[in-house]
């Protein structure tokens, strides 16, 4: 299975997540720097090394509940 880091805008939520499924990313707090570039580095760093370790299986969509 395909799966893209995706830009999410919703009602209650903007910010990075899957496109094949529910899980998006949520930073672990302060992120150390010395420089706006090292932040924005280290925040980048973080963010794609938690896409790529988390499992789809466990992060399941909601099921439509439309009729």
């Amino acid at each position: 299975m395909s799966r893209d880091l995706i830009w999410i805008e919703q009602d209650r939520f903007e910010g990075w997540g899957c496109s094949a499924c529910a899980w998006v990313f949520n930073s672990t707090g302060e992120l150390p720097s010395k420089s706006f570039e090292e932040l924005i580095h280290n925040f980048e760093l973080q963010r794609d090394m938690a896409f790529k370790s988390h499992a789809c299986t466990d992060h399941p969509r909601a099921k439509d509940t439309k009729s």
